[in-house]
Formats: C-alpha cells, sequence, structure tokens
C-alpha cells in the first residue's frame, strides 16, 4: 500500500513539473476574458516590462537548446541588454532597437488591427484624442517626412515661435498652447495606417517604460535643448502641511510637474499643453537622464550632476534639497552647423568671418564671452576648424559637449574633464605634460582655472581658446585679476590686472536678444599701455635749487600717478554689430598685425594685408 502511494505521488509531482516546464518553454501567459481590460496602454506596459525581464534574466540552460542556437540566443540577449542600457542615454540606434523589440513582443501577444489600436488611443474618434496624442501623432506624421528636422518644420509652418504680447502690449512668455496643437491638428487631419498607429503606440509604451516621458521624443528634435520641472508649484506648496492652506485659486495653479520648456534658436518657448502627469514621472526622468557613462549618484548631499548623453547633449540634473524641485536641463549642439558661414550670417558677415580666421591662424588668445545661450560653444567649435592641422589640441571642459573629435576625426586632439575626484585644476596640470600645442578650456568658470588659465597662456602653450560669461570686456580682465588674487597667485591688483592684459589679446562678445537671434556684438583688441617709458629726470640737469625741487616733485608726481589711476591697457572695438550690420571700427594695431603676419605663409600675408586694407583702409 505505501509503495502504491508513492509510486501515485512520483506520478503526481512529475505530471506537475511537465505542466510547469510546458508553461515555462512556451511562455503563454493566461487568456483573460475582458478584451478591454488588456487592450490598455498600462497593461501593455505591464507586459513589455515582464518579458523584457523574462528575455534578459532567464536562464537559456532551460531551454534544452543546441550549441549553435544557444550562442545565438546569448548573443542577442547581450545585445538586447546593451541596447536597454544605451537607449537611456541618448543612444538612438539602441531606442530603435528597443522599440523594435517591443513591436514584436506586442504583436505577438495582441491582435493589432485598427480596431484594438483604437481601444488603446481613440484615433478614430479625434475629438476624443487629448493634446498630447494629437502632438505625439502630428510629430510622427512630419517625422516621416522631415526625419529629427520635424518639429522645427512644424514651428516654422504654423510660427509657434512667434511673439504673443498681453492686453497692455507688453511681451509674453514664447508658449505653444492645447489651442494651437488642436488648430494645427484640425487643419493637417492626418491620416494614419495601422502601422502609423503603432508605432505611435510603441513609442508612448516606450517614453513610460525607459524613455524619458514626454519629453523623449523632443529630445532627439534638432533644437537647442529641452527642459523640465522649471516652472509651476514646487512641492513645497501643494505637499504636506502647506497643502492645508491652499485654496482654490492655488489648486488650480500649474505644478513643477507641468512643466516643459523647449530652447529653440535661442528662444525658451513654454510647452504648455505637455505635462509629466506627476512629480513621480519627472522625478524618474532626472533620475535615468544622467546616467551616461556612469557619472556617480545624484543624492541628497550630491543635489546636482553635469554629465553628457551618448550624442554629446550637455544634461543638468537638480534635486531637493539643493534645488526647489526636481528638474533638468539638456543643452544640444548642433554639430553639422559649426562653421563660421553657417553662424554669422548678417550683412556684412565676411568683415567678423574674416577677422576670426586670422586671429585663430594668427595664435592670438582670445575669450569668447557672452550670456548662457548665445552660442559661446557653437563658436568655439567652428573656430578650432581654423586651427593649423600640425597643431595638437589639448581641450579641458566641465562635460564633453565640444565633441571636437567628432568633429575632426583626424586631428590631434585629447579632450579632458573634471570628475568626482579629479579637478580640473589637476587635469590643467596633467595637460603640460601631454605635447599640446593649443589648449582649449571650454568655460572657465572658477578661480582656480582662470589662474590657471593666465600663467598657462604665458609660458606653457602657443595660444589658448577660452569661453567666459563677462558682459565688457573690462568686466573679463576684472574677473580674471580677482582671480588671480583669491588664488593667491599675486597680491597686488596692479601687478595681477597687467598680468591678465598681457596674455588676452581679443574678445569676441556675442549677444542673444529677446527674439533668440545671436550675433556678434563685438570683437575687441586688448592693447597693453607701454610699461618701459622712464621717469621724468630733469631734476639731474643744472638748475636752482627750488627748480630742481619742482622737477623732482614732477618726477615724484609721475611715480604715483603710474602706481595708482594709470590705465594698464586699451581696449580697442575692431568690429561692431550696428543696425543689423558689421562695420569696422578701429584698425588692428601694428603690434598685433605683425604678430599675427609671423604665423602666416608668404601668400597668406599678402592675403592678409589686402584683407585688412579692403576694411580699414588708410587707417592702418
Amino acid at each position: 500500500m505505501t509503495a502504491m502511494l508513492n509510486i501515485l505521488i512520483l506520478i503526481a509531482i512529475l505530471l506537475l513539473s511537465i505542466f510547469f516546464l510546458y508553461l515555462r518553454l512556451s511562455r503563454r501567459l493566461p487568456e483573460r476574458a475582458d478584451d478591454t481590460s488588456v487592450y490598455t496602454l498600462e497593461a501593455m506596459t505591464t507586459f513589455v516590462k515582464a518579458a523584457l525581464h523574462e528575455l534578459t534574466s532567464s536562464s537559456l540552460a532551460d531551454f534544452g537548446l543546441s550549441e549553435e542556437e544557444y550562442r545565438r540566443r546569448k548573443s542577442k540577449r547581450a545585445e538586447l541588454k546593451k541596447a536597454l542600457r544605451g537607449c537611456t542615454s541618448g543612444d538612438l540606434r539602441d531606442k530603435a532597437y528597443v522599440k523594435e523589440i517591443i513591436a514584436d513582443l506586442l504583436t505577438q501577444r495582441y491582435e493589432l488591427d485598427d480596431a484594438h489600436l483604437n481601444l488603446l488611443l481613440p484615433f478614430h474618434q479625434p475629438e476624443s484624442l487629448s493634446e498630447q496624442d494629437q502632438f505625439d501623432i502630428l510629430l510622427h506624421t512630419y517625422k516621416k517626412e522631415a526625419g529629427l528636422h520635424a518639429f522645427d518644420r512644424l514651428i516654422q509652418t504654423y510660427e509657434w515661435d512667434r511673439e504673443r504680447r498681453n492686453e497692455e502690449g507688453q511681451l509674453e512668455t514664447y508658449r505653444i498652447t492645447a489651442e494651437d496643437i488642436r488648430s494645427v491638428f484640425a487643419r493637417e487631419a492626418p491620416r494614419l495606417t495601422t502601422d502609423d498607429k503603432l508605432q505611435i503606440v510603441v513609442q508612448r509604451i516606450y517614453q513610460q517604460y525607459k524613455g524619458f516621458s514626454v519629453v523623449d521624443e523632443l529630445r532627439d528634435m534638432r533644437v537647442d535643448g529641452v527642459s523640465g520641472g522649471v516652472s509651476g508649484l514646487p512641492p513645497l506648496m501643494w505637499e504636506g502641511e502647506w497643502s492645508l492652506d491652499e485654496d482654490d485659486q492655488l489648486q488650480s495653479l500649474p505644478r513643477s510637474h507641468d512643466s516643459v520648456w523647449l530652447f529653440y534658436k535661442g528662444k525658451s518657448i513654454h510647452l504648455s499643453f505637455l505635462s509629466f502627469g506627476t512629480e513621480q514621472e519627472l522625478r524618474r526622468v532626472c533620475q535615468i537622464i544622467y546616467k551616461y557613462n556612469f557619472p556617480g549618484q545624484l543624492s541628497k548631499a550630491n543635489g546636482f550632476k553635469v554629465n553628457e548623453m551618448a550624442d554629446g547633449s550637455r544634461v543638468v540634473v537638480l534635486r531637493p534639497r539643493f534645488s526647489e524641485s526636481w528638474a533638468f536641463f539638456v543643452r544640444k549642439f548642433d554639430v553639422q552647423s559649426a562653421t563660421l558661414e553657417q553662424l554669422i550670417q548678417d550683412e556684412g558677415a565676411e568683415l567678423p568671418i574674416g577677422l576670426i580666421r586670422y586671429l585663430v591662424s594668427g595664435a592670438r588668445i582670445t575669450a569668447i564671452t557672452g550670456a548662457q545661450g548665445s552660442g559661446k560653444t557653437t563658436l568655439l567649435m567652428a573656430m578650432v576648424r581654423h586651427i593649423p592641422e600640425v597643431l595638437p589640441i589639448r581641450v579641458q571642459e566641465m562635460s564633453f559637449e565640444l565633441q571636437l573629435r567628432k568633429i575632426y576625426p583626424k586631428r590631434n586632439i585629447v579632450s579632458l574633464r573634471e570628475t568626482e575626484t579629479i579637478s580640473g585644476q589637476q587635469g590643467l596640470d596633467i595637460q603640460k605634460k601631454t605635447d599640446g600645442s593649443v589648449n582649449i578650456l571650454g568655460e572657465v568658470a572658477t578661480d582656480p582655472v582662470a589662474a590657471w588659465m593666465v600663467q598657462m597662456a604665458q609660458v606653457a602653450s602657443l595660444f589658448t581658446l577660452f569661453t567666459h560669461h563677462a558682459k565688457t570686456f573690462r568686466d573679463l580682465v576684472l574677473s580674471l585679476r580677482n582671480s588671480l588674487l583669491k588664488t593667491k597667485v599675486f597680491t597686488n591688483e596692479r601687478v595681477a590686472e597687467q598680468q591678465v592684459v598681457s596674455v588676452v589679446n581679443f574678445d569676441i562678445h556675442l549677444r542673444r536678444d529677446l527674439n533668440g537671434r545671436r550675433y556678434i556684438e563685438r570683437i575687441t583688441e586688448c592693447v597693453p599701455a607701454p610699461q618701459e617709458t622712464t621717469y621724468p629726470e630733469a631734476f639731474r640737469g643744472k638748475m636752482t635749487k627750488d627748480e630742481r625741487l619742482a622737477a623732482f616733485m614732477e618726477t615724484v608726481l609721475e611715480y604715483f600717478r603710474r602706481s595708482t589711476d594709470r590705465p594698464l591697457y586699451t581696449a580697442r572695438n575692431l568690429v561692431e554689430y550696428r543696425d543689423g550690420r558689421y562695420v569696422a571700427v578701429h584698425p588692428l594695431s601694428e603690434q598685433s598685425r605683425i604678430e599675427i603676419a609671423e604665423y602666416l605663409s608668404g601668400p597668406d600675408q599678402a592675403v592678409f594685408d589686402a584683407f585688412l586694407a579692403s576694411h580699414w583702409g588708410d587707417e592702418i
């Protein structure tokens, strides 16, 4: 009797094992009776998460595969894992691959005809589509023709970047509203195929699972940048104890997770029709968007991160308590447009373009100054093209945003950046040992870097290019002088200022107006005042006692004048932007003309002289 019972138990265990193994191998999920509960974006997203987890974590040894099939699946799994990591870093190829996998999984699991796709989004009822749905459809439609320029074409076609003024005639924030989206959608009335609908659904699932929520596709477009969490009420005002005091008016105001802004051709445009939905979703985006190359953890103790993405974009992420709310800023740089001719296009553009070329090829130490978003980094990219190719280039940045080796892959270029354990000062010290001839500083933003830049320009390199946020040339000199004093390189203000004006030869100042138009406001030359002039010595001659005393006092007066208010330099604007065109103002100094000509070949010297004569004529 006991033996029979044991046999029955073994048979039951064997049957159960076979049943569970069948489920495992077939990967079939129990069918649900209610189609409407299955055909929702939330259910599909949950399914995709589970399926991808299964594909990347299940043991291949359990499937009884042949050796060749085992290697093939192992390779596909490694490729999928790599793509799942890379798609959150701005790699468009990895993103496309993951979306293909999601589409395949959905196609295998669900019946995705028009009728079922309409259960996910009401494609058949345009009036029931939300503004985000309509925008996604418009962007998808335009993307089929314009690619990554789709949003740019939409903005240009419907003038979404136009000025808006209130009833009092004051300029309002640039914004794209829900009314704008609905109006354009009604006018376009896009016709979607079944595949179009599937791609829109796949993108919606992807951006909620692995992507950057509502800004996922926007981030990929050819725009200057995108940000989130930068407007609306921060959580402190509507969470916890504060929320008890809210009135109806406060509750109706937008919140930080309702904030999506676009940086487009120098304009900050509020996409008021888009929202992350919840603070948790905004937080999720902030926590994944900066992870490229593992820059370290964003924490309360370290409330910000600055990093680059796989496509060279710069990303800055902020979090409480350092910031009042979670926020991110993605700044993109159009590498394809990094030429002087594309960047400088106003009337008389040949004047600043030609002068900048000669400043670079003539090895002049040049500062590129201007406010944020004025185009300093992009202009610096374009200037590198005119550095002689025989000169090795060394770059120091806070994050790898110049991407010079992508633009100039055959040039000798090495870029360094700050890390959590290596300071910018240490990086600059290392550069001195790497055989570089030209040093480029992505941004002189700290006192040690500014002080090192001045010292490096004097002895360590042929010439230096750097960017700075100074508003005027005087501000630039004072800022660099103060950095020398703060770092105790010098203790005397006058001596420190003299060191600065001896190394900063030129300043190219950029400006962005309220309409987002960027231009070069001025190109300024720094002409140091002569410092070797002898003091008056008339008191040494034959004269009466009173005359000698008077002459000596003149010498003393000259000494104190030189020690106090005597200017150490003259700032001369060579080129200015006036009334929409570039004009020549003061001629290049003779000393600078001679020093630039020394680095030019014979024929180039003649062309240089002809360029100066054509624009400044007899003033030279």
